[in-house]
C-alpha cells in the first residue's frame, strides 16, 4: 500500500512554490534529457535516460551527442558494433553493461515494434533494463503523455518538503499522482532536478539561497548551508 502524507497548507502552496521554481531554474542549465527531448524522438530520450542513470548530466549529455551522430535509429543502432557503442558512451558509468542494454532493446524494437518506441509505461517496463523513471521519461518527454518521472531528486525533493512520506520513488510516483495537480505532472521532474542539482543538493543543501525556504519543512536535513 501506497502511503500518502501531505499537509493541507502544502497542497494549496504548491502552485506557488512550482511557479517559483520555474522562474529560478531559468538561471540553470537544463538536464540532458529534457534538452534531448526537444528533438521530439521517444527513442533518444529512451536512450539518453539509460546513458544517464549512475552517470553525471553533464558526461551524460557528450556521451549522448556522441551515440547519436552514429546512430538515431533503432535500425541503426543494432547495425553498430559493441565496441563502437562503448567508445561512444565512455565514461558513462558501466557503460559495457549500457551497451550490452542498448543492443538488446534496439533488437528488441525492430523486431517486434517496427523501429518504434511503446508509447505506454507497462510495455516499456517490459523492456531490459527499463524501469520506471525511465518508462515514465519516455512517456512524458517522448509523447507527451500524462505521467509522473520519479529520480532521486525527486524523491529526495518532496520528501524533505513533506509534501509526501514515501519511502521508495516508486512509492512517491504514486503518492504525487493521488496529490499532486495533473497540470504539474509533466513538468515536475524537469523542475524539481535542476532544483536538486543546483539548490537542493542531496548533502548540505543551500537552504540559506532556497527561494521555497518557507514551503519546506525540511525533513531529514541535518546540515545546510
Amino acid at each position: 500500500m501506497h502511503q500518502v502524507t501531505a499537509r493541507p497548507q502544502k497542497r494549496s502552496n504548491i502552485a506557488r512554490a512550482i511557479a517559483i521554481l520555474r522562474r529560478v531554474n531559468k538561471s540553470f542549465r537544463e538536464p540532458t534529457v529534457t534538452t534531448v527531448a526537444r528533438s521530439r524522438s521517444p527513442f533518444k530520450v529512451l536512450i539518453s535516460c539509460l546513458l544517464s542513470l549512475r552517470t553525471k548530466d553533464t558526461v551524460t549529455s557528450v556521451a549522448s551527442q556522441r551515440l547519436f551522430n552514429l546512430a538515431e535509429t533503432p535500425e541503426k543502432m543494432v547495425r553498430l558494433r559493441s565496441s563502437q557503442i562503448e567508445k561512444a558512451i565512455y565514461p558513462v558509468g558501466f557503460y559495457k553493461v549500457k551497451t550490452r542494454t542498448i543492443k538488446d532493446i534496439c533488437k528488441v524494437l525492430v523486431e517486434k515494434y517496427s523501429g518504434n518506441v511503446p508509447n505506454d509505461i507497462d510495455t516499456l517496463l517490459r523492456l531490459k533494463g527499463v524501469g520506471r523513471k525511465t518508462a515514465n521519461l519516455v512517456v512524458t518527454l517522448g509523447y507527451g503523455k500524462p505521467g509522473i518521472c520519479v529520480d532521486t531528486h525527486v524523491h529526495r525533493i518532496v520528501n524533505r518538503w513533506g509534501y509526501v512520506k514515501t519511502k521508495t520513488p516508486e512509492e512517491t510516483e504514486f503518492a504525487l499522482r493521488e496529490i499532486l495537480p495533473r497540470r504539474y505532472w509533466l513538468t515536475i521532474n524537469d523542475l524539481l532536478v535542476t532544483f536538486g542539482q543546483n539548490i537542493c543538493t542531496p548533502i548540505s543543501p543551500k537552504c540559506s539561497i532556497c527561494p521555497v525556504y518557507w514551503f519546506c519543512q525540511r525533513v531529514g536535513v541535518t546540515q545546510h548551508r
